[in-house]
């Protein structure tokens, strides 16, 4: 029988020394810190504001005219410049304002944000899309997809694709309109 080699020798004196210098909770506990916190990672939040600079700036040199061209005269065209994140119906169309839900609605108490371009004070403005919910869907020219700034459901406060009424009073579930105040301005 072959006796210890050097190697067993060693590594049986380090590890001894180790233990006689850690615990084991103390070990377990450092290595459960490092593996929730590893964990932890990809929850962090993350700017990427500044990839989409960069895009918009690129989208700018390649296009000059842009995709969205805002205005600021005609309220009930789908480019008014509040409304260049709106995802449905216009309320100034069907009896209500840019501010106010048309009688017979109720505003659902959610709401998405866009900052939008005013092409006259050339500022950007903060808007709160507020859905006007409780009556059936007007149908004509009011109807808008606009998907200006607009960010993926992870972001549900930035996603216009989602129907917000399910936070209106009285069961008022069924979708009418949005409108788009200003909340401030952007910046």
């Amino acid at each position: 029988m072959l006796g210890p080699s050097r190697f067993d020798d060693l590594f049986e004196t380090m590890s001894r020394k180790v233990a006689g210098h850690t615990s084991r909770r103390g070990l377990i506990g450092r290595v459960g810190a490092v593996v929730a916190g590893a964990a932890l990672v990809p929850l962090l939040p993350v700017d990427r504001r500044g990839r989409v600079g960069r895009a918009e700036a690129a989208d700018a040199v390649a296009n000059p005219r842009g995709k969205w061209t805002p205005q600021d005269h005609d309220v009930q065209a789908c480019n008014y410049w509040r409304h260049c994140s709106i995802d449905g119906n216009i309320c100034d169309c069907s009896g209500g304002s840019l501010t106010s839900c048309p009688p017979g609605t109720k505003l659902a108490s959610s709401s998405w944000v866009a900052s939008c371009y005013n092409p006259t004070d050339k500022q950007s403005y903060l808007i709160s899309y507020r859905d006007c919910c409780g009556r059936n869907v007007t149908t004509g020219r009011c109807g808008c997809f606009n998907t200006e700034g607009e960010l993926p459901v992870y972001r549900p406060e930035y996603g216009n694709d989602i129907i917000w009424c399910f936070g209106a009073e009285d069961d008022a579930m069924s979708y009418h309109c949005t409108i788009s105040p200003i909340v401030g301005k952007a910046g």
